[in-house]
C-alpha cells in the first residue's frame, strides 16, 4: 500500500465560509512616521531658509565692511606723497616716486601696486606674518592691470592669496614714457572674511542639526504618546474583527475604554463611535441568534413530528403491500410511495441530525479506531456497488481519535456515497488513513479520479440543499445534506475537513485530533545500576 500522504494531489483550499484574515502590509508610513517625517521636514526647511538668509546678510556685511577699509586704505595710499620720509622709488622718467606700501595706517596683508599698463611700477603685499613687503609676479601684474579703475570692487585670486581689488588713477604726474598715466591698485585679504563665514555656516549646520535631532526624538515620543490613544482603539477593533461573527452564539465583550471613548477629541470621537458601532452589531447579532435558534427549534420539532405519521405511512404500505391483492399499476404505486416514505423520513432524520449539531449538541464520546472503521465502510461499499473500483490505504499501527463511532461512520458513509453517485462506473475511489505530519492529528482521505467538481460549484459543496448535478455525473438524485451533515459531524469533534479538486483528482480530507497516548508507569521505580 502507498501512503496518501507520499502521493501528488491537490492542496485543500481554505474553506470559503471562513475568509483568512488578510495580515496587514508593510508598504507604507505609519501614521507615526508621516506626521514625525512631515514635522522633522518643515523644521530641516525652516533651519535651511534660516541659514541661507543669515549667510547672506551675514556675507553682505562682512563683505560691505571690508570694501569700507578698502576705500579707507585705497584713499589713504592715494594719498600718501612720501613727505613723511619713507624711501621712495624712480619712475621711468627718473622721478622719485612713493612707495604705497609705506603708508601709514596700512594693515598686515594689504596690497598696494603703482602699474601702468601690465608693468608694476611699485608696490607689492604687506605679509601677514611679519608685516614686510612682499613683491607681486607678472601673472599677479596682469590680473591687477585688468582691474577697472574708479569701479567697484572686485575679487581675484592671486599668487598670495584671494584678494578684494579697487583700482584708482594715480597722480598726474605718475606716467611712463608714453605718457600713460599709473593706476594705483589697493587690495584687502578676504581670507578673514572668508572664514567668518564658514565658521558661521558650520555653527548653523551644527546648532541646526542638534536641534533637529534633539526636536526628531522628542517630537517622535510626544507623537507616540498622543497616538496611544488611537493604537488602543485600533486594538479593540482588532479584536472584534477577530471575532467568528459568521455564526452561533457571539458576545461582543470588547469595548474602548472610558477614557478612550470621551468625546471632544478625534480619538474620543472614534472610540465613541466604535462603541456605538459594537453595541449595534451585538443587538443585531443577538436578534440573528434568536432568529436562528427559534428556526433549529422549528426544524427539530418538526422533524421530530414528522417522524410518527411517516412511520406510519411506510407501516401501513408495507402492511397493504404484503396482504391485499393489488393489479400491476396498483403495487407499482404502492412501491413508489414506500420509496418516496422512506426517502422522506431519510430526509427528516438528516434535518433532525443537523438541527441538533446547530444546537451544539455534543457527541458522546469513546475511542474509534479509524484504520478499522475504514476497512469495514469500504467492505460495504465493494460489496454494494462492485461499479466501481474500492482502495484501501491504512497504516499498519492503528490511529485512535476520541469521538462518536456511529456518527464517524456516517461521515465515511457520507463522503464514499457522495463519490460513488457522482462518478461514473469504473471510477477508482481509495480510501485512506494517516497521521498528520506534527503527529498531532488523524487524516482520513477519501480520493476518485473522477471527472472533478467544477470549480464555480466548489466554494459551496458544503453548503445544505446544494447539489452539483451540473458538475459531477450521476443518476440518483440527491437532497445536497449529505456533506453539510458530514461538516456539522467533523466539527462537533473539533476537527476540519476541506476539499480539493481538479479532473482526475478529488480528494476531501477529514483531521481530527489524535488521542494522545501516554505510556504506561512502571510498577517499580528504575534502579540504578553500580
Amino acid at each position: 500500500m502507498t501512503h496518501p500522504a507520499d502521493q501528488a494531489r491537490p492542496t485543500p483550499p481554505a474553506r470559503p465560509d471562513h475568509p483568512v484574515p488578510t495580515p496587514p502590509t508593510t508598504h507604507g508610513w505609519t501614521l507615526r512616521s508621516r506626521i514625525s517625517a512631515s514635522l522633522i521636514g518643515l523644521l530641516a526647511l525652516i533651519c535651511l531658509v534660516i541659514g541661507v538668509f543669515t549667510h547672506t546678510v551675514m556675507s553682505n556685511s562682512l563683505y560691505s565692511q571690508l570694501d569700507e577699509q578698502l576705500h579707507q586704505a585705497s584713499n589713504r595710499a592715494a594719498s600718501f606723497d612720501g613727505s613723511q620720509g619713507s624711501q621712495g622709488g624712480k619712475g621711468s622718467q627718473g622721478s622719485e616716486m612713493p612707495d604705497p606700501l609705506n603708508t601709514p595706517g596700512q594693515g598686515s596683508g594689504t596690497l598696494n601696486a603703482r602699474i601702468v599698463g601690465t608693468t608694476i611700477l611699485i608696490g607689492g603685499v604687506l605679509d601677514q606674518r611679519t608685516g614686510e613687503g612682499q613683491q607681486l609676479n607678472k601673472d599677479d601684474a596682469q590680473q591687477l592691470a585688468a582691474v577697472t579703475p574708479d569701479a567697484a570692487p572686485v575679487t581675484e585670486d592671486l599668487s598670495v592669496g584671494k584678494y578684494r581689488l579697487m583700482a584708482v588713477t594715480a597722480a598726474p604726474s605718475t606716467a611712463d614714457a608714453d605718457g600713460k598715466s599709473a593706476i594705483l591698485i589697493t587690495g584687502l585679504p578676504v581670507e578673514s572674511t572668508r572664514d567668518t563665514l564658514f565658521a558661521l555656516d558650520m555653527t548653523i549646520l551644527l546648532v541646526a542639526s542638534s536641534g533637529l535631532v534633539a526636536i526628531g526624538l522628542i517630537g517622535s515620543v510626544i507623537v507616540r504618546r498622543s497616538l496611544l490613544q488611537f493604537e488602543r482603539v485600533s486594538k479593540v477593533a482588532g479584536a472584534v474583527a477577530a471575532l467568528p461573527l459568521d455564526a452561533g452564539e457571539v458576545r461582543l465583550a470588547q469595548r474602548v475604554a472610558t477614557p478612550d471613548a470621551d468625546p471632544g477629541t478625534e480619538a474620543g470621537n472614534m472610540g465613541h463611535a466604535l462603541n456605538a458601532l459594537l453595541d449595534n452589531v451585538e443587538s443585531a447579532l443577538e436578534v440573528r441568534r434568536r432568529s436562528e435558534a427559534r428556526m433549529r427549534r422549528f426544524v427539530a420539532d418538526a422533524s421530530h413530528e414528522l417522524r410518527t405519521p411517516l412511520a406510519s405511512i411506510r407501516g401501513y404500505s408495507e402492511l397493504v403491500a404484503a396482504t391485499e391483492h393489488l393489479s400491476d399499476d396498483g403495487r407499482t404505486s404502492l412501491n413508489r410511495v414506500v420509496a418516496q416514505s422512506h426517502r422522506m423520513g431519510s430526509l427528516v432524520e438528516n434535518l433532525l441530525l443537523l438541527a441538533r449539531l446547530d444546537e451544539g449538541q455534543k457527541p458522546t464520546l469513546a475511542e474509534v479506531d479509524l484504520t478499522r472503521l475504514a476497512a469495514e465502510t469500504s467492505r460495504d461499499f465493494q460489496v454494494a456497488a462492485p461499479s466501481h473500483q474500492w482502495r484501501l490505504s491504512l497504516p499498519d499501527a492503528p490511529v485512535l481519535v476520541r469521538g462518536d463511532a456511529g456518527q464517524l461512520a456516517r461521515v465515511l458513509n457520507n463522503l464514499l456515497s457522495n463519490a460513488r453517485k457522482h462518478t461514473v462506473e469504473g471510477t477508482t475511489i481509495e480510501t485512506g488513513v494517516f497521521r498528520s505530519a506534527d503527529g498531532h492529528h488523524a487524516v482520513l482521505t477519501v480520493t476518485d479520479d473522477g471527472q472533478g467538481i467544477d470549480q464555480e460549484f466548489l466554494p459551496h459543496v458544503f453548503s445544505r440543499f446544494t447539489r452539483g448535478d451540473g458538475a459531477r455525473s450521476g443518476a440518483e438524485g440527491t437532497v445536497g445534506l449529505g456533506l453539510s451533515i458530514v461538516r456539522g459531524i467533523v466539527e462537533s469533534h473539533g476537527g476540519t475537513i476541506s476539499v480539493a479538486s481538479e479532473p482526475g483528482a478529488t480528494v476531501f480530507e477529514v483531521s481530527l485530533p489524535l488521542i494522545v497516548e501516554v505510556p504506561p508507569r512502571p510498577e517499580q521505580p528504575p534502579t540504578v545500576g553500580p
